[in-house]
């Protein structure tokens, strides 16, 4: 009986993370379309993990422990993308490469990404909306007060888990072969 319970919640916590995915995006069939081009992008390149090299490049002995599809909030509205979190940093890819003018005039199309490197960061904390408890957040504050906001994971719990587990691995380096 408690195990069955167990599920349940599991998969009404799956549930919520997907709804909330969705709903952050702009229209359905965009948020459809988006994630089918991301799939195809992560399949040509060879994984997730060679998408982080490719973006982020790899630092000796750099290992990638958890990657999630989120947004990360911007003063221009949420923006979907990947968030990777390894043994040394926390970065970002958008999704969709977002355009801009050139200084020239052309349309450049680039994606929008963050590097935080873990030893740099302050803290991370959980946050959820109080209406809405299904609508939950990660903050990540860095040593100079920058502020990165995610949201809208699928699995929100073991994203912050993976992320709080990094951190602490850099800050308490005698623990370092627990992560695998």
């Amino acid at each position: 009986m408690n195990y069955r319970m167990n599920n349940r919640k599991k998969a009404d916590n799956f549930v919520d993370g997907v709804r909330e995915h969705v709903r952050l995006g702009l229209k359905f069939s965009e948020t459809v379309k988006g994630k089918l081009s991301l799939g195809a992008r992560i399949l040509q390149l060879g994984g997730v993990k060679r998408v982080f090299r490719q973006n982020f490049g790899a630092k000796e002995g750099e290992k990638l422990l958890k990657v999630s599809q989120c947004y990360l909030s911007t003063t221009a509205g949420p923006i979907a993308g990947l968030l990777f979190i390894s043994t040394q940093r926390v970065a970002f890819c958008s999704e969709r490469s977002i355009k801009f003018s050139s200084p020239n005039g052309e349309l450049v199309g680039i994606h929008y990404k963050v590097s935080i490197p873990l030893k740099r960061i302050k803290r991370a904390n959980q946050s959820e909306n109080v209406k809405k408890p299904s609508q939950k957040y990660m903050e990540i504050v860095t040593m100079d007060n920058f502020e990165f906001w995610f949201m809208g994971f699928l699995n929100y719990q073991k994203a912050f888990s993976y992320l709080r587990q990094a951190i602490s691995q850099v800050q308490n380096p005698v623990q370092s072969d627990s992560i695998q």
